[in-house]
């Protein structure tokens, strides 16, 4: 990518000067930057149907972390220090509306590097945009396991392993194949045999639902898969279709994102369909926002849902300084999203500095490859890239530019109004934080 012309560069900062929030850090003096600054964009969902609360809490981590590098004199490339600076594009969680915010941060704001992305409908629809612009991009939050290997091979019929073997695109989330399995297999464990899978009608609710039917149908277990739109409100003609059934649901599994899965939880719990002593509730990791969950589902006591990223039990110093960063900011916990969307910017900015340029993409991407760095959710680092692009036989596709190691959990409420750092670790055991895999609507631990 061309280097930006000072009058580029003064109308971004006279742009980001005007964006930057009330407290956000900024170096005090002691630096001597650059005339040009290195831009990073974030992309992430500020308006509906998008997830709007993840959107927020990414957009905060992103400039937290670009804050924090600044206030240590910014990027250091070949002796000179580089202001980092963002600018946001709102991807409302939309494919389309994601592709224009790409566009826009491509050809007007001219970026050196992306992160973000909640929704893995909008990594998808963008993910070819940004590998033809050769722009470096760590994606902090989209599952759909075609996010890393495949992607670009369903929306434009080019493999990621384009001909001069750079790809562009990493991923520190967790492939909903890696997800998955953790949700099937305490189900399992808990003996199930009739599970209601209720999946948004995108590129992360199909490919995530067909995963988990083939899972638990492998095993013996009885599947009916029910899908719903992201944005919809009234729920209880599917829900009524539960009701209807001869046979009551030993678990409904809500793989649906966002405020949609709250409305869809609260009514379900409303309806008595789940949770109750015969039927489990299992809705989606957005219900860890417990304040957010609480005050759209109080009547979702006892349900469970997965959990990815570290838990605070775990965290090491600089999750602690994050997580005290982000109650100051917000009162709640850091989710998992944003901690992601913290350590891309790091990953990113650590990758520049590596590679001795910002705007050498071939080189930067080399050096994310060679990642080996220590952030907010432990140790980052990438088997299978360029740097090692033969995966042995059986090693999932997704695995390629894939961070292998985020933490899934499932965790349960038990207490009206239970903090989420109160809730329960109910599997896997080696997590298991109340002695119990579940919690029966009723009881205590």
């Amino acid at each position: 990518m061309n280097r930006k012309t000072l009058f580029v560069y003064l109308g971004t900062l006279l742009a980001m000067i005007a964006l930057i929030p009330v407290g956000m850090v900024q170096a005090d003096g002691h630096c001597e930057f650059a005339d040009e600054a290195i831009t990073i964009g974030a992309l992430v969902p500020l308006s509906a149907p998008g997830s709007v609360e993840g959107g927020i809490a990414m957009q905060w981590a992103i400039e937290h972390a670009a804050s924090g590098i600044n206030a240590d004199c910014g990027i250091q490339i070949n002796g000179g220090n580089y202001r980092l600076e963002i600018v946001v594009g709102d991807s409302e969680g939309s494919p389309e509306r994601g592709q224009a915010a790409v566009e826009r941060l491509i050809l007007e704001d001219n970026v050196d590097a992306v992160v973000g992305v909640y929704h893995s409908a909008v990594g998808l629809a963008t993910m070819t945009m940004l590998d033809d612009n050769g722009i470096p991009t760590v994606f902090s939050e989209p599952w759909n396991d075609n996010v890393s290997a495949n992607g670009i091979i369903e929306y434009e019929g080019k493999p990621p392993r384009i001909e001069d073997g750079i790809d562009h695109i990493f991923r520190i989330s967790p492939a909903s194949s890696m997800v998955g399995p953790v949700v099937v297999n305490w189900l399992l464990s808990l003996g199930v045999e009739n599970v209601v899978l209720i999946a948004e009608n995108t590129d992360y609710g199909q490919p995530a639902a067909a995963d988990e039917t083939a899972r638990l149908e492998a095993a013996g277990v009885n599947v009916e898969k029910l899908d719903v739109e992201l944005g919809t409100e009234d729920f209880v003609p599917i829900l009524s279709r539960i009701q209807a059934s001869p046979e009551t649901p030993d678990a409904v599994r809500l793989l649906v994102t966002g405020e949609t899965s709250l409305n869809l939880t609260q009514q379900m719990a409303e309806l008595g369909i789940a949770p109750t002593g015969d039927t489990i509730c299992v809705t989606n990791q957005y219900a860890f926002n417990s304040d957010t969950y609480w005050g759209t589902v109080p009547d979702g006591n006892y349900c469970a849902f997965n959990r990815v990223g570290i838990i605070p039990s775990l965290f090491n110093d600089l999750g602690t300084e994050l997580n005290a960063a982000f109650e100051e900011a917000w009162g709640k916990l850091v989710p998992s999203y944003a901690m992601a969307s913290y350590d891309a910017v790091h990953i990113i900015a650590n990758a520049m500095e590596q590679a001795g340029s910002y705007s050498d993409a071939a080189t930067i991407v080399a050096a994310i490859e060679a990642t080996d760095l220590e952030l907010s959710q432990g140790r980052y680092y990438f088997d299978y890239g360029s740097h090692n692009p033969d995966l042995p036989e059986g090693t999932p596709a997704f695995m390629w530019h894939q961070w292998p190691d985020p933490i899934v959990t499932v965790m349960q409420y038990f207490e009206q109004d239970q903090s989420a750092l109160n809730a329960a670790v109910v599997y896997p055991e080696v997590y298991q934080t109340h002695g119990s895999s579940y919690i029966v609507p009723g009881t205590s631990p």
